[in-house]
């Protein structure tokens, strides 16, 4: 197995130079990494090449524990099912827990890179997807493991415990709720702030962009089943018809946004599937559809939902539709609450990048739509304050708005520009709060 930090000592001696960490913190870290980058972007291709989907990640997460074992770590697997505890002691001082995901997507890589994935899994459903680490997590496990490398080296340099946290299922929506469960502040140290990083988009491979406070939303996922009285298409005045129902449901959903909630306030709701009906002739007995809703704060989410259910049931109501033939409306488990960044924390950690990185790198950035459940880690009761980071991603040249998004099968970061940023990023916040 690989020692990082023999091999770190033979190939260029920088953690004997560690000692000037203290001086110079910013150009010795970088020294320290550039040392290992040829390493650390064959593990990224590895990675990237393999991806697994969502509860399935069991290679990805053994490589990752070896990586983590090979820095001296304490490392605990199956936690949660695939998740990966890595721990490193240095004497007393703060705990910092530093998150990455594991999973990939089920998208068909188109990017044309040398190092494309290939691979193809079972859907779940009896047929096969393609496989692609289409979000960046591959990224994210790398600059995890480019920070034990370094943090194991320059043990002089800052003082506490780093938990690093693989873990699975993010695009489920459920893997960190599943290794709380499974005791992860419980069983390993408790962290008094938490870490993580993610790819974006829409800045530049180099840059960092900070949010504070609300920085990614509650996202809801439902199924609503219009339910109707079917019968011949001729002869629409005998039946409830639900494909009507379902349209007049759709549009008037659209009147929570504008008339239900503050205009200060940010919620979708948006209906993505519509299932309904077999034949031209045939008013059908009921319509499926679902939802994705998506908000901040928990009083706007309860609202909106509370008003999902009253429309479409309203709408039945004026339909005539019989008591027994009322809508079901399903709120999915998979729920993702909105992701707080710490006001106070993301100050602090955004002044120490913009001196290490320098401050045109470091871009204050707006919330978004998307989900992402490294909230969870600081919905525990210890509430534990929260800090994620955005990455840039986009090619150095390339027009940020035509750039592919997150999820496309041609999303692929300027690996360099992105990995070092994403690695001294990690490392100056790490060493700020250890200490």
């Amino acid at each position: 197995m690989r020692n990082w930090r023999r091999l770190g000592v033979l190939a260029g001696g920088w953690i004997l130079g560690m000692a000037s960490v203290a001086a110079q913190p910013a150009e010795a870290v970088k020294e320290a990494y550039r040392a290992q980058e040829g390493s650390l972007h064959q593990l990224y291709r590895e990675l990237h090449a393999a991806p697994e989907l969502s509860w399935h990640e069991v290679e990805t997460a053994r490589q990752f524990a070896s990586e983590l074992r090979s820095c001296g770590l304490e490392v605990t697997t199956g936690v949660g099912t695939n998740g990966v505890v890595g721990v490193l002691r240095n004497g007393a001082g703060p705990t910092v827990l530093v998150r990455c995901d594991l999973d990939g997507l089920p998208v068909k890589e188109e990017t044309g890179l040398p190092y494309a994935s290939t691979r193809r899994a079972s859907d779940g459903r009896g047929g096969e997807t393609s496989v692609m680490h289409a979000c960046g997590h591959d990224l994210h496990m790398t600059a995890a493991v480019g920070l034990a490398r370094l943090l194991s080296a320059m043990t002089n340099a800052w003082k506490g415990t780093v938990v690093w946290v693989g873990q699975p299922a993010e695009e489920k929506g459920s893997g960190a709720r599943a290794m709380l469960r499974d005791g992860l502040y419980r069983r390993f140290p408790r962290p008094d702030f938490a870490l993580s990083l993610h790819c974006h988009a829409a800045l530049t491979a180099g840059e960092v962009g900070v949010v504070e406070g609300y920085m990614l939303a509650n996202v809801d996922s439902l199924d609503v089943r219009v339910r109707g009285v079917g019968g011949h298409g001729a002869y629409p005045e005998t039946t409830r018809d639900p494909i009507v129902l379902a349209a007049q449901s759709i549009l008037a959903l659209q009147t929570i946004r504008s008339r239900e909630i503050s205009a200060l306030d940010a919620v979708v709701v948006t209906v993505g599937s519509v299932h309904g009906g077999a034949k031209h002739n045939v008013i059908p007995e009921d319509v499926a559809l679902q939802l994705t809703v998506r908000s901040y704060t928990d009083e706007v989410r309860g609202r909106t939902l509370d008003a999902i259910r009253r429309i479409v049931r309203g709408q039945a109501l004026a339909a005539g539709v019989p008591e027994d033939r009322m809508p079901e409306v399903v709120v999915q488990d998979e729920f993702t609450p909105a992701l707080y960044n710490d006001p106070a924390l993301a100050r602090r950690l955004s002044s120490v990048l913009g001196t290490w990185l320098g401050t045109g790198r470091v871009k204050t950035v707006r919330p978004a739509m998307g989900g992402e459940d490294f909230s969870e880690f600081g919905r525990t009761p210890e509430k534990v304050p929260l800090f994620d980071l955005w990455i840039g991603a986009v090619p150095r040249g390339q027009d940020v708005g035509k750039a592919p998004s997150l999820h496309s099968s041609r999303f692929a970061p300027e690996l360099g520009p992105a990995l070092e940023t994403a690695v001294v990023a990690l490392t100056a916040e790490v060493l700020e709060l250890a200490r």
